[in-house]
């Protein structure tokens, strides 16, 4: 491999793909058994391979197999990575949940009379149940949003929510 500044150049790395590529492939397909991720994989194997043409040691083995272990470090880097985000779900999911008998419409109307009911607190109480609840503030955040002190968050939180209470109760609004 001709590396110049750390960097192949287009026909060694042309050279190098169409070399190794196809094996690559067939090893990452072994690992991954998902045509698309091996792809992708096999792409930034490649990609690495021309970034950092230095790391290949002649003396340790051939170039397969040093594309390999980039490949095989990738896989293990994608299932960590794959582990440690929540799984992914399709929007059909969702869509079915709400055709559990809950009517859009009626969701819709409830919105808007808990939003009503929002909009007759206090602006203190009602900027305290926003940042504690809709934005998820801890009392420490929602205290420097507000510039209040967090035993003032805590109190304003207590009597909002039972004020709030009281406005649903009054617009027939039930849990």
């Amino acid at each position: 491999m001709a590396a110049s500044s750390e960097v192949l150049d287009e026909a060694a790395l042309r050279l190098l793909y169409a070399e190794h590529s196809g094996p690559v492939l067939a090893y990452l397909l072994k690992l991954t058994r998902d045509r698309a991720r091996a792809e992708d994989l096999l792409q930034e194997t490649m990609l690495r391979a021309w970034r950092r043409p230095a790391a290949f040691e002649p003396g340790r083995g051939s170039v397969r197999a040093w594309l390999c272990t980039v490949a095989h470090n990738l896989v293990v880097d994608d299932a960590r990575s794959r582990a440690a985000r929540p799984t992914e779900t399709e929007l059909t999911e969702y869509t079915d949940r709400a055709d559990e008998g809950v009517d859009p419409y009626d969701a819709a109307l409830r919105a808007w009379e808990f939003a009503d009911a929002l909009a007759a607190l206090s602006a203190e109480h009602r900027a305290v149940v926003i940042e504690v609840y809709y934005r998820r503030a801890t009392v420490a955040e929602a205290a420097r949003a507000l510039g209040i002190p967090p035993g003032t968050v805590k109190s304003r939180t207590f009597y909002a929510l039972r004020a709030l209470r009281l406005a649903c109760q009054e617009r027939g609004i039930t849990p």
